[in-house]
């Protein structure tokens, strides 16, 4: 079965011009079409609040069918531990809401203005801000950062640590998940961000 054949060009140089532009808008429109997104993520902290958005990111961009990159710099590095223990610190964070987990709506409904002076007296105080900030987590069907990450490596997302990070703190790689695709600094980050889509710095 013969292809169509495609239309031949116009003689005529001013419609030669036009059929050539309209020719380039459709080769873009198609190269546009099939190319893949990217996106990079810039993650560099390791609190369990800070922990979510780039997980979350990765894993729906991912969903999506986009490559994904995250390069973890600094206490982000955390994230990618073998064994996770992150907390969260509401001292010096007053966008954070203080509201409890437990007890009746109205005792829920109230947004604890806890000033810095008594979260810093009270021993354990983060600590057990973590522990009600896991138990709101899990209240409203939220997944932890250990599902999250597993549904990141499930989807291909490529992690890379930073290695100058690694060696300041004097980690060894065997503290970190084997999933982690490669070392890097940021020489080789830098042109990775340049020819992402999206680069996000969280």
């Amino acid at each position: 079965m013969n292809a169509v054949a495609s239309p031949l060009p116009p003689y005529n140089l001013f419609e030669l011009d036009a059929w050539l532009d309209r020719r380039l808008e459709e080769k873009l429109r198609e190269r546009e079409a099939a190319r893949t997104p990217r996106l990079t993520l810039i993650a560099t902290k390791g609190t369990l609040d800070m922990a979510y958005p780039p997980f979350i990111l990765a894993s729906t961009a991912a969903s999506l069918d986009w490559e994904v990159d995250i390069f973890f710099s600094f206490y982000a590095l955390n994230l990618l531990k073998k064994d996770l223990d992150l907390t969260i610190s509401p001292l010096g964070n007053p966008a954070m809401p203080m509201k409890l987990p437990l007890g009746p709506d109205w005792l829920r409904g109230i947004d604890w203005q806890v000033p810095n002076l008594v979260m810093a007296g009270i021993p354990g105080f983060e600590r057990a801000a973590t522990a009600m900030m896991n138990k709101t987590l899990a209240d409203k069907g939220v997944a932890s950062i250990q599902e999250l990450r597993g549904l990141c490596i499930e989807a291909g997302v490529k992690l890379s640590a930073c290695q100058m990070t690694v060696d300041l703190f004097g980690w060894s790689r065997a503290d970190f998940i084997p999933e982690i695709s490669e070392w890097l600094g940021a020489t080789s980050v830098l042109p990775l961000a340049q020819k992402s889509d999206v680069c996000l710095f969280i």
